[in-house]
């Protein structure tokens, strides 16, 4: 049924087809229509940062960013998912269009810009979903808020999400704001982990319980940045690291229609570069954090690579997209 579905929503504009797809996940999460989506898969336990996920397979963020369908997203057979990324003020994001399809590569290009409706509207959400799984909550700065004052946002944001989220995901990697991705280097890194960490301290005393803080990085990283990256992160002792966000490298893509669009890529097509950056990762850190692989998984093989490779659990966005909840089932089965 989701081919049908698929082909009908290729036709038409692809941020239009979200926006309608979410409406109807919405709708129907509760009623008996979630049938057409809903799956029971085996258990397949999988314990990091200090938690159980029910599968190693989530949900990344971006896909539903103010957490409104995450009792649909569950029913399809996730076994964590994370909504986001949510800014402390509602903002519309950059101008449209702004999202493009390359099937070619099974392949999305994006600036969508983080729009949101808020931090405040997602906390609600949250509180109105029957879910008791693994939920995280993906976090980011406005696009107005200066370069300098980042901390703030991703304070204020860290403090509303706290008590609701079962791990949170500082998102300093998405290219589609400006600026942003600058914080993941040098002292602008460290001082945005101490100050995060000094926060986190005090807000697990506050609601007696801690809640792992994820970092989550660019796949445009030297070897020598990602080393740097994870000195950075370990000497902070941040709980863990998603690898990877979208790309603006365009080699995979080169002479498709839409290739030339400004935004990042996201699909089949960074699975490769992804994995080179997980494995590097995973070398340096040495175990000492927990690494998510995100970033071009599509298939069992190119999920297994990704665990094989060091990643305690992995995520899927545009493999979803193009494939529908069937490609969960696979993966989910194929380990």
């Amino acid at each position: 049924m989701y081919s049908i579905i698929q082909k009908l929503l290729f036709t038409q504009d692809p941020e239009w087809s979200h926006d309608l797809t979410i409406n109807w996940l919405k709708r129907t999460q509760h009623n008996l229509l979630n049938c057409v989506y809903k799956q029971n898969l085996a258990e397949k336990p999988v314990q990091a940062l200090g938690l159980t996920f029910k599968n190693p397979v989530g949900l990344a963020a971006g896909l539903d960013k103010n957490g409104e369908c995450i009792d649909a997203f569950a029913a399809m057979g996730f076994g964590y998912i994370e909504i986001g990324t949510v800014t402390p003020k509602p903002q519309l994001g950059n101008d449209k269009p702004r999202m493009f399809r390359l099937p070619k590569g099974q392949a999305i290009i994006n600036r969508m810009g983080f729009n949101n409706k808020g931090v405040d509207n997602l906390i609600e959400n949250v509180k109105n979903a029957k879910y008791t799984g693994i939920l995280g909550i993906n976090i980011g700065k406005n696009k107005d808020t200066p370069e300098e004052q980042a901390l703030n946002d991703y304070l204020i944001c860290l403090r509303k999400v706290y008590n609701y989220a079962s791990y949170i995901t500082v998102n300093i990697s998405s290219p589609n704001t400006p600026g942003l991705r600058n914080l993941q280097h040098g002292q602008a890194l460290d001082a945005l982990l101490a100050g995060l960490k000094n926060e986190q301290k005090l807000l697990a005393t506050q609601y007696a319980k801690y809640v792992p803080i994820l970092i989550k990085i660019a796949p445009d990283l030297s070897d020598q940045e990602i080393v740097d990256m994870s000195n950075s992160l370990i000497n902070a002792q941040i709980d863990g690291v998603i690898a990877t966000n979208t790309t603006l490298d365009r080699t995979e893509v080169l002479g498709q229609k839409y290739s030339e669009e400004m935004g990042g890529l996201s699909g089949a097509v960074l699975n490769a570069k992804s994995l080179a950056v997980t494995e590097k990762l995973v070398e340096s850190i040495a175990g000492r954090i927990t690494v998510i692989g995100v970033g071009g998984i599509h298939s069992a093989e190119s999920a297994k690579a990704r665990i094989n490779a060091g990643s305690n659990l992995i995520q899927l966005y545009t493999s979803l997209i193009y494939q529908g909840p069937k490609v969960i089932r696979e993966i989910v089965d194929s380990i």
